[in-house]
């Protein structure tokens, strides 16, 4: 269980940063949407629209990391199993 535990915390911050990465690698928040500049072609005016889009930012990651070290944390409660040695009887 220790080791399954540990595992699923190095797979936890690799896909975190796997999204991270993929999403645009954003050094601000996370965002779940986008400004997008359109030209009016009637009038020429250019208007800002927001079209949703999700970019992982540090939070995520950081909330990634933050799960992972309570996994790891949590490996620690169980103990490692203990090899049965025959005892030498003279």
């Amino acid at each position: 269980m220790r080791k399954a535990l540990q595992l699923l915390a190095v797979l936890l911050i690799l896909a975190a940063v796997i999204t991270w990465a993929a999403t645009g690698a954003s050094r601000g928040w996370t965002k779940t949407s986008v400004p997008v500049k359109t030209l009016d072609p009637v009038t020429g005016i250019e208007a800002i629209n927001y079209q949703p889009k999700f970019i992982a930012g540090v939070d995520f990651l950081g909330a990634a990391f933050g799960g992972a070290v309570l996994l790891v944390g949590a490996s620690f409660i169980f103990r490692k199993p203990k090899i049965n040695q025959p005892t030498n009887n003279n």
